[in-house]
């Protein structure tokens, strides 16, 4: 392993008005700057000017209209958005999530080569396979297919999309006037590809990106989403509440990694952290009881209930929170463990666990003074749990300041984080090497010593 000194990676998981479910309901939140793109542009060069390594933008392709009732409503698409920005920004990353489910992958291949030529460098894909049946219904399905089915296709879905950004080798493109030759026909290459989900011929009709692929993200930390992601991931964004849970998350994946030929600092680990700051703890504490106070317990048990796949509304709020059978779920399986998981643990009734959710749908929540927050940061990334935070305020207006204007110079303070980026792609922040095409006649060796991990 390198002897450099590592340092934190911290991604911004944008939501416009914040993470808690209140937040839109919040006096500080500005509801008519929704769809006003001048929003989004403030926020990513809020984010750019602390030297963040990426944005990033999730995606549900559902909504209802009791969920428009309470706010729980998609807003823009996220490749289109980080289109716009990637125009107004210079080195910030730019990550959007694309399920696999409802997609195909030229298309999709093609969008994300737009949007790394567009950024010069900096586009990354969130991979996701979707899982409720409200989405599958938007799509020519009745219900969501079933979790190992999904992983089956996404894999699929992978291996295209790769070949076809692919397709285009980093020398392909000779632009000889005299000649009259564009690009060299041996270098650009057919996939002719026939499996169970696609058939695709190919190539890509856009030349390869500036990172040659985008960097892929996945989220999924269920076995099956495990696996897929030691296989393919470049970075994680995964919900761990507790440090023993992250640690032994953190090891696993990494063991994973090595057992796959991957080098395992190749697979950079985001758990995900809802910060509530307050100079003191005092004024924290007070600025999550005003979110509390706003939280609408009916949209909690409803939002919910579609996350886990599981009626819960004629549950008592406070009785205990039920038995769920996680693995008939057919969506989200390592969320609703974790959120069964987390309430028997604290023996927490229904209501203390909607409140619990309501700030980070079951991200880790932290209230306090940048110190604070600082510390248990510090702690994580230096005892192997994580190799850096994908960050979710509670409330944007005020809250995303407060991590940036507070939290990120004491992490500096510290020499933790950067103070300039040193990269102009999104690989180079996240110091993560050039992948070479697969087609060409010398690629890139991934070969490793596999004694790297053996905490």
């Amino acid at each position: 392993m390198s002897k450099k000194q590592r340092q934190l990676h911290l991604n911004l998981f944008v939501s416009p008005m914040g993470h808690h479910e209140a937040a839109w309901r919040h006096p500080q939140s500005n509801l008519d700057q929704l769809l006003d793109f001048s929003l989004y542009q403030r926020l990513a060069a809020k984010a750019e000017a602390a030297k963040l390594d990426s944005l990033f933008f999730a995606d549900r392709v559902a909504t209802s209209p009791n969920a428009a009732k309470y706010g729980a409503i998609g807003g823009y698409e996220p490749l289109t958005l980080l289109s716009a920005l990637a125009v107004v920004t210079q080195r910030i990353g730019l990550i959007a999530t694309v399920s696999t489910s409802f997609n195909e992958p030229f298309n999709l291949a093609r969008r994300f080569a737009s949007l790394d030529h567009l950024s010069r460098g900096r586009a990354g894909w969130n991979i996701i396979t979707s899982g409720t049946d409200a989405e599958a219904q938007n799509f020519n399905y009745e219900q969501i297919p079933e979790h190992a089915a999904r992983y089956e296709r996404a894999r699929e879905f992978l291996d295209v999309a790769t070949k076809l950004w692919d397709s285009w080798e980093d020398d392909a493109l000779v632009r000889d006037k005299e000649a009259g030759v564009f690009a060299d026909s041996s270098k650009v290459h057919e996939l002719n590809h026939k499996g169970d989900h696609f058939s695709v011929k190919g190539p890509l009709n856009i030349s390869r990106g500036p990172q040659g692929r985008p960097l892929l993200v996945q989220a999924g930390s269920s076995q099956n989403g495990r696996h897929f992601a030691a296989e393919y991931a470049e970075a994680i964004f995964t919900a761990q509440q507790t440090f023993e849970e992250a640690e032994s998350f953190y090891k696993d994946m990494k063991q994973r990694a090595v057992q796959l030929n991957r080098l395992p600092e190749h697979i950079v680990i985001l758990p995900g952290i809802c910060p509530i700051i307050g100079r003191t703890e005092e004024e924290a504490k007070e600025k999550e009881a005003k979110l509390v106070e706003l939280s609408n317990p009916a949209l909690s048990l409803l939002m919910l209930s579609n996350r886990i796949g599981f009626d819960l509304t004629g549950y008592p709020l406070d009785g205990p929170m039920p038995q769920l059978p996680v693995e008939e779920v057919r969506g989200h399986q390592s969320r609703t463990s974790l959120i069964v998981e987390m309430a028997h643990r604290e023996n927490l009734t229904l209501r203390q666990v909607l409140e619990r959710l309501a700030g980070g749908r079951g991200h880790r929540t932290i209230t306090g003074t940048p110190q604070q927050i600082a510390d248990v940061m510090e702690h994580w990334f230096k005892n192997g749990a994580a190799d850096g935070f994908n960050i979710m305020p509670q409330l944007m207006a005020g809250g995303l300041e407060d991590f940036l204007d507070l939290v990120v110079p004491e992490l500096q303070r510290r020499g933790l984080f950067r103070t300039e980026y040193t990269g102009t792609t999104l690989r180079d922040h996240y110091e993560l090497p050039y992948p070479g095409s697969q087609f060409a006649v010398t690629p890139v060796s991934t070969k490793i010593e596999t004694n790297w991990y053996s905490a």
